[in-house]
């Protein structure tokens, strides 16, 4: 997760297990739209196998749901019908995989079979990285699993992106390459403030000096550059980062301190939905 940053250094922000994973979140935003229901990335999903979930220390059941995405969704009042658009940062498992779903009542039923969560949303990405998803090689195979985005393809219900833009009044796409060349941060704006979900461009807040760029990233000198040129408009304009892989920190400002840029009016992460039934889901990695 900190790639070339020595462990004795991230080791104190973030301690890692026998394992040596650290905790991580897998934070969903859902945006309540003029237009409908709006669900910003979608978690891992239900349809790995015990093999992979043990990998990666996953807790993501949900006590009434699929998965605790759909108990999040049933704290808040809705039911998965009710998500009109889903926006995809990227498609890398644990962004993308609660897309589509393994139907948790018909276990060992030969009628089993996987389809869309949210069976009346318009699903959206960048064009660019579903083409770059369905092209995998040895570097990539395992973060992109078909099974993730296949099926909305296979309905078609995809709008695909071409480069920064408005999706919906209030909401834009910004292209943020080097984690992935078609990652995409959302800019959120209402009542004159902006928020923006910054995926996995800043995984964590313990990212947000340049250097610190995850080992996962593709290209990590366009990660730093996307960084540079993120923090500079969005200390500038006052933004809100809200952060997916933070298990702490849900929210916060970054400011200019020196040379560093600091956190400031930081939303914490609420407690986990096995205890509240209102959360989001949480992997180690």
């Amino acid at each position: 997760m900190f790639g070339v940053v020595p462990r004795t250094l991230w080791k104190t922000r973030i301690e890692p297990d026998d394992r040596n994973r650290i905790p991580l979140a897998m934070r969903c935003m859902l945006v309540e739209h003029p237009d409908g229901l709006v669900l910003i990335d979608t978690a891992l999903g239900n349809k790995e196998d015990t093999k992979f979930l043990d990998i990666y220390g996953v807790e993501n059941q949900g006590l009434e749901g699929a998965t605790q995405l759909e108990d999040a969704l049933a704290s808040a009042g809705f039911l998965p019908r009710d998500v009109k658009w889903v926006i995809n940062t990227h498609l890398h498992f644990d962004h993308a995989g609660g897309n589509t779903t393994m139907d948790p009542d018909l276990e060992n039923d030969p009628r089993r079979h996987i389809r869309m969560t949210f069976p009346n949303a318009t699903y959206v990405v960048q064009r660019g990285e579903l083409e770059f998803a369905r092209h995998t090689n040895e570097r990539t195979r395992a973060s992109y699993l078909p099974h993730n985005f296949d099926p909305v393809a296979a309905a078609d219900r995809w709008r695909l992106l071409e480069g920064d833009g408005e999706i919906l009044p209030g909401i834009r796409a910004r292209v943020t390459p080097g984690h992935v060349p078609w990652h995409q941060v959302l800019l959120i704006e209402s009542g004159g403030e902006t928020a923006v979900f910054v995926g996995d461009l800043f995984p964590t807040t313990a990212h947000l000096p340049l250097p610190w760029i995850m080992g996962y990233d593709l290209e990590p000198l366009r990660t730093l550059e996307s960084k540079r040129a993120f923090l500079a408009e969005a200390v500038a304009g006052g933004w809100r980062m809200i952060f997916e892989h933070d298990p702490q920190v849900a929210m916060g400002r970054p400011v200019r301190e020196g040379k560093r840029i600091e956190l400031r009016e930081i939303s914490a992460a609420p407690e986990p939905a096995a205890q509240l039934s209102v959360d989001t889901p949480r992997v180690a990695r």
